[in-house]
């Protein structure tokens, strides 16, 4: 039993930290969060973590029972994640997540450079919008990490303890990701393209193997039923 736990909390954990990408996300938070002060810095870091731990945290209590109202079934719901995940690895292989990353942090920046609230510095309103989105939405709690929240916990169905491994998993990468970005200017230098690129192609390819076996599951489970 504890080997399962261990195999089902390293599963979740590279899919999470694939999914969320919180090394990647250390330059982007940086770029969302130019011209403001330490402190602003860091509650916009806790509210976007915040904000985005409970956007995944509905997705795994409602997931199920959404699918089931729409008249998903769960093994349609893993090929075509598998097939979305497949996809979201080419582009971190191929380096093109990162680059629509950061057009998307750009175009929210060009688009709050003429707001009063945001140019007004913390309590003004600009970091809130900030945490929300890009941050919260759709930088941590995006298709892929939610896809990834409803996938491996649909994996463990019935199995209280494999669930609670992932459960484990999506709040160490959360944890991580929150520290990275409280220390976000301390280890900006650091973190050098070549590195990143590095990790980035590496978990890629995992998520690739991964997604695969979503696809593997789901069209077995699905034969089954037929």
């Amino acid at each position: 039993m504890a080997k399962g736990m261990i195999e089902s909390f390293t599963a979740a954990l590279i899919a999470f930290l694939v999914t969320i990408d919180p090394l990647g996300m250390v330059p982007l938070f940086l770029a969302l969060t130019a011209g403001m002060s330490a402190a602003a810095r860091s509650r916009t870091a806790f509210r976007g973590v915040l904000v985005g731990a409970l956007i995944l945290g509905a997705f795994a209590l409602a997931g199920d029972g959404l699918l089931g109202a729409l008249g998903i079934s769960i093994s349609a719901f893993r090929i075509a994640g598998g097939l979305m995940l497949l996809v979201i690895a080419f582009e971190m292989v191929f380096e093109k997540r990162a680059e629509r990353r950061s057009q998307t942090v750009e175009h929210v920046r060009d688009e709050r450079q003429p707001d009063p609230a945001a140019a007004a510095g913390p309590g003004a309103g600009g970091e809130e919008h900030v945490a929300v989105f890009p941050l919260a939405i759709p930088l941590i709690a995006g298709p892929g990490a939610i896809t990834a929240v409803i996938l491996q916990l649909g994996r463990h169905e019935g199995l209280v303890l494999d669930q609670l491994a992932v459960v484990g998993a999506l709040v160490t990468v959360l944890a991580l990701l929150l520290s990275l970005l409280l220390l976000a200017s301390r280890i900006a230098h650091l973190l050098g393209r070549t590195l990143v690129n590095v990790l980035s192609r590496l978990l890629g390819v995992l998520l690739a193997a991964l997604a695969i076996q979503f696809v593997i599951d789901g069209v077995r489970e699905a034969f089954s039923l037929v």
